[in-house]
């Protein structure tokens, strides 16, 4: 901007834009000299606890990311793993945590656009969102209001675009009052031959803006999303971007062509940091430099300044590196889709990121020195000690329920388990034609066009459970993921995580993210699935008040035949309910606890992984050899609430005559959770195929009862029917439960 005088840069400058004294004599040091005020702006934005990683980068390298089908691990803008055929499944999860608090409609919206755009520059076609969120109860005003705005932001922009929303889960506590997350992973399909990477590469190729003009929305997003908050954060709307979904359509299909056309050498979204981030990391990621022209940046606002055009955050724009000579042909291409492609720079070999407006150079930084120098923390570690008293809580001292169907029947209604239907009705799941199970099962199913498999994929994380020992909540997160697309009839294949945390300057953060990692690794390496991709958001807190610790793994599996596509509820009278596993739970940290007494404290069930594997492994063997009907998981509420679900989550209801054989107590074996358990509906002539297969795995299982009629019985060790009620009451409740609060 001519005229233009930028501040001085000083140590005060360098607080306000996030950074630490330490970590701003630490760029002096690098540079040699002051930084301008734009080379500030960089650093503040690469070197921001959302870009750099870094308190957590010295953990997360724990994780197993390799295997034989991984085709890209962690570092590039999503994961990929092998579908045979020529085919790769490209996966991420992203949060958009702080945003969605702001304003939760853009801030939901802008979400989504964002891990598309991480999707498609990856070379492949978007074809499926899920959404993991939690909110406070939806009792309260505010919490409704930020749901509502999610929702409908999410709606909006899938449904706008064409991709469909086919899962996800929704969790409602306390802890997420001022700290709502909103988390979307995304999942797309791309021939092998046709992947991307997010690289400069090529000494001479051009650098070219494409997608929309840049505004002057979103900046310090990047920043904002490394604080925490406090009552005043609701102010900071202008950092929030705003997004077009009618936009990203043209810019996926505008992509995807040019990347056809072989002109393109590499690609990343200007996602968080904006062009700041792209121009830093591509050439990182290729051992080159950049040199790139701002005044040359379409923009939609007058005078915008060096430092403004590198943070802007404006939706809806992508930096593409292009062969050199072959910029018209790219340049021809976007113009079809009525879209801005303007060469703004070159790839250099000097390793620097060089940055002109007007004639004048604004900016002259390592790219190193914005990435692979970046400050790598090892925070301090301390356990709890608070924790103690929460994990020697005995449930035992509690009476035993004099009334197990109503506690059933108020379990059933509770939000976290209560169906969802209010806000998945909202989106549309059937676009594009590849949903073979919409939400309402374990877990989404998709076809894979041109093949006969199909991939399934989920959502799972219980921050209570983390709450209270996070390394057995993060492993049991995995243990349940896996479990919900073995009862969909899929074969894991990767996971992609967003480990969602309190301030890591807090010791006690930090050990319970250091320990919800080594649970996530030890889990992941018992089931051999490697984590491909992910995303860490950290200050998720309000006034020193954080969240439960919520690490939220995505997995996606393979259908090797989408005949064997399976869901959770039920379907002929007369076949029977197969229980794989022990009937018992433990009541700490479960539902119920929290229902009947309002309290969160205990000890969660052991996980005995080889039992987990094994329980996956013949429900898997029973789905492919066609005799189960139905499979469901038991999570949330235990094994009635498992079983309860099974009777009213279908088209349509059915009663059962349960007789369940345990040891322990009445409210353990029908409420307890515990891993490593899932229910099957067989036919009795099913049942002789499954008694021959389950001789392979040394797994407990029984017979629970049988499917028909009007009611939901259950006996419990000969003493009589200690629920007996009728299927339409369970379905009221269950269906009702949540979405009353929202008429």
């Amino acid at each position: 901007m001519p005229g233009h005088v930028e501040p001085k840069v000083t140590v005060g400058l360098a607080l306000t834009h996030g950074l630490s004294a330490s970590e701003y004599h630490r760029i002096v040091e690098l540079l040699g000299r002051e930084p301008t005020y734009t080379e500030l702006g960089l650093f503040s934005a690469l070197w921001s606890e959302h870009c750099s990683y870094k308190s957590s980068r010295v953990h997360l390298r724990r994780l197993p990311t390799e295997g034989p089908r991984v085709l890209q691990g962690p570092g590039e803008n999503a994961g990929v793993v092998d579908l045979g055929e020529g085919l790769a499944l490209v996966l991420k999860v992203e949060s958009h945590n702080h945003p969605s608090f702001i304003e939760p409609f853009q801030g939901a919206a802008t979400g989504v656009g964002g891990i598309l755009r991480d999707i498609f520059t990856m070379g492949a076609r978007p074809i499926a969102i899920l959404d993991s969120l939690r909110f406070g109860p939806p009792t309260d005003d505010k919490s409704r209001y930020l749901l509502g705005g999610v929702v409908s932001g999410i709606s909006f922009y899938g449904n706008c675009i064409g991709i469909p929303t086919v899962g996800g889960e929704i969790v409602f506590a306390e802890e997420y009052r001022q700290n709502p997350l909103v988390n979307v992973l995304c999942v797309g399909v791309v021939r092998r031959d046709r992947l991307f990477r997010a690289r400069a590469e090529g000494i001479g190729n051009s650098v070219v803006y494409v997608g929309s003009k840049t505004g002057r929305d979103g900046i310090h997003g990047a920043t904002m999303a490394s604080e925490s908050f406090d009552q005043s954060s609701e102010e900071r709307r202008p950092t929030v971007q705003v997004g077009d979904p009618f936009t990203e359509k043209l810019l996926l299909e505008a992509c995807l062509e040019a990347l056809a056309s072989g002109a393109v050498v590499g690609l990343q979204d200007m996602g968080a940091a904006g062009l700041a981030c792209c121009a830093a990391e591509m050439p990182s990621r290729a051992g080159t430099g950049i040199e790139v022209d701002l005044s040359r940046v379409p923009a939609r606002e007058a005078g915008m300044t060096p430092y403004e055009l590198f943070l802007s955050e404006s939706q809806e724009r992508m930096l593409l590196v292009v062969a050199k000579g072959r910029e018209a042909e790219v340049e021809k291409i976007f113009a079809k889709w009525e879209l801005d492609a303007m060469p703004i720079g070159k790839v250099t070999g000097d390793g620097l990121l060089r940055a002109f407006m007007d004639g004048r150079l604004v900016a002259e930084v390592p790219v190193r020195a914005l990435t692979d120098e970046a400050p790598v923390y090892e925070r301090s570690i301390e356990r709890p000690a608070w924790l103690d008293d929460l994990q020697s809580f005995d449930p035992a001292s509690l009476p035993e329920p004099t009334d197990p169907g109503r506690v059933l029947l108020d379990l059933l209604a509770s939000p976290t388990i209560a169906s969802k239907e209010w806000v998945y009705r909202q989106y549309d799941q059937m676009v594009g034609l590849n949903t073979l199970v919409c939400p309402g099962s374990d877990a989404a199913i998709l076809r894979i066009k041109g093949t006969s498999k199909a991939i399934a994929v989920t959502t799972d994380g219980n921050g209570r459970a983390c709450y209270l020992d996070p390394f057995v909540g993060s492993a049991q997160a995995v243990a349940e993921a896996a479990r919900n697309l073995a009862c969909a009839g899929a074969r894991p294949l990767a996971v992609t995580d967003c480990l969602n945390f309190a301030s890591p300057e807090r010791p006690e953060v930090m050990w319970q993210f250091a320990q919800a990692v080594d649970g996530i690794a030890s889990a992941c390496r018992a089931f051999e699935i490697p984590v491909v991709s992910g995303n860490v958001s950290f200050y998720n807190e309000t006034s020193g008040a954080g969240i439960y610790p919520t690490p939220l793994i995505g997995m996606a599996g393979l259908l090797e035949d989408a005949a064997w596509a399976t869901t959770q509820w039920v379907k002929a009278e007369g076949d029977l309910l197969v229980l794989l596993g022990d009937p018992g739970g433990s009541l700490g940290g479960s539902e119920y606890l929290e229902l009947t007494q309002k309290k969160v404290a205990g000890r969660l069930h052991a996980l005995d992984l080889s039992r987990e594997r094994a329980v996956q492994s013949a429900c898997l063997a029973a789905i492919e050899a066609g005799v189960v009907g139905a499979a469901h998981d038991c999570a949330e509420g235990g094994l009635a609430v498992a079983l309860a679900e099974m009777c009213v989550a279908g088209p349509e209801s059915l009663g059962v005559e349960i007789h369940l054989t345990g040891v322990g107590r009445l409210d353990t074996l029908l409420f307890g959770e515990a891993p490593a358990r899932i229910v099957l509906s067989v036919s009795e002539e099913g049942l002789l195929k499954l008694q021959r297969l389950l001789r392979e795995w040394p797994i407990p299982w029984q017979v629970l009862g049988r499917i028909g009629g009007d009611r939901f019985r259950l006996d419990v060790n000969g003493r009589g029917r200690v629920i007996d009620c009728t299927v339409g009451e369970l379905r009221d409740a269950w269906r009702y439960g949540f979405s009353r609060f929202m008429a």
